[in-house]
């Protein structure tokens, strides 16, 4: 029987870049070689996060080595929604340069809440003037939305719905997000939509941390073939082919 230990790649990780974390990409680097991940990505928060890195980080990930030891680096961003159109906070030409874009909606980053309808059709505006690999994080109590809706769409266009282990620890803003992402996994079990379980890592320490986030994903239903990251290769082709 399979347990969040087959979990091999962890696509939300933060870094020092992102203002409230903790660990450099050398010492995020070492932890993932410590808990025997294959690939990792680097997902700083975009700038219009208050503290977040600034452009310039995106734009010159590409002196970070993408193969360190065997591990696999993903150069990515965890992307602010900031405008009822859907804009992210990072440009189309920075978009391009990276591994993977992940979408979401955070406060004091421009956008606010508008209630469910308001707040699907502006994702959905989002998955579809950008890059976007990822939604993140989607069952923000802060930020609710229409999960059939955004299961349904994900699934027509081939973009990921993440379940974050971060979402379920003590102190998270995001606290009592539990119950909406259950019914964001079984709206994904019905339309057969593909997911990823991450840790939203602040700190070198919590990589790899899915136990919570495999326990929700599995409640509800989801097959192994639907959770893309317990077979690297095929995430890693999934990627590839966005």
């Amino acid at each position: 029987m399979r347990t969040y230990k087959d979990l091999k790649t962890d696509l939300h990780i933060h870094s020092i870049s992102s203002g409230h974390a903790y660990s450099s990409i050398a010492e995020i680097v070492d932890g993932a070689k410590s808990k025997g991940l294959k690939t990792i990505a680097i997902t700083d928060h975009g700038p219009a996060m208050p503290g977040g890195a600034h452009l310039y980080h995106f734009n010159n990930l590409r002196v970070v080595d993408s193969n360190q030891d065997g591990l696999r680096v993903l150069k990515g961003v965890e992307a602010n929604i900031i405008d009822a159109e859907g804009t992210l906070d990072i440009p189309d030409y920075t978009q391009e340069k990276l591994d993977l874009v992940l979408a979401a909606f955070h406060v004091r980053c421009g956008y606010e809440d508008y209630g469910a309808h308001v707040n699907t059709q502006t994702l959905i505006k989002a998955l579809q003037n950008n890059r976007v690999h990822v939604i993140a994080h989607p069952g923000n109590p802060l930020f609710k939305l229409n999960y059939e809706k955004i299961a349904k769409v994900a699934k027509e266009m081939n973009i990921l719905i993440e379940f974050n282990n971060g979402s379920y620890l003590k102190g998270t803003s995001r606290s009592g997000g539990e119950e909406l992402d259950l019914e964001m996994a079984l709206a994904c079990r019905k339309y057969g939509t593909n997911v990823v379980i991450t840790s939203d890592s602040h700190i070198a320490s919590d990589i790899g941390n899915f136990e919570k986030a495999w326990d929700l994903v599995n409640k509800a239903g989801l097959s192994g073939e639907q959770i893309l990251n317990l077979d690297n290769d095929r995430l890693l082709e999934f990627l590839k082919n966005r």
